[in-house]
């Protein structure tokens, strides 16, 4: 389930509800299922994998059940949020782009210490 972990990393980090962006004002500006791969540069998680995200509303969350996801998507693209699986959170942000791209940065701590980076396809 820890290679998994790098999937949520997509749109998740530990920052309190204040500090998240706002959903997106227009709901379907970024909203829907994203495709998202994952890839290790440092530390003890998986390689790479490719993993569905949904966004609704702003919101983010995993298509599945193994990790809690916190976060969104800002009006101008800008993600910020967390994702974990029990012992290991991580810490993701970056940004989405009206062309159907993203890209971003993601650092896990707890169980498992690694970093990485991300890029993601709109897909519907």
């Amino acid at each position: 389930m820890t290679s998994r972990l790098a999937l949520a990393l997509f749109l998740i980090g530990t920052i309190p509800a204040a500090a998240a962006p706002r959903p997106s004002a227009l709901p379907d500006r970024f909203d829907g299922t994203w495709s998202v791969e994952i890839i290790t540069e440092t530390g003890g998680c998986d390689r790479a994998y490719r993993y569905p995200v949904r966004i609704e509303h702003g919101r983010a969350r995993f298509i599945g059940t193994a990790f809690v996801v916190e976060g969104g998507v800002a009006r101008n693209g800008a993600i910020r949020g967390s994702i974990s699986n029990g012992a290991t959170t991580a810490d993701v942000r970056g940004r989405l782009g009206l062309d159907g791209f993203g890209a971003g940065t993601w650092v896990a701590s707890g169980a498992l210490a690694c970093r990485g980076y991300w890029n993601a396809e709109r897909r519907g």
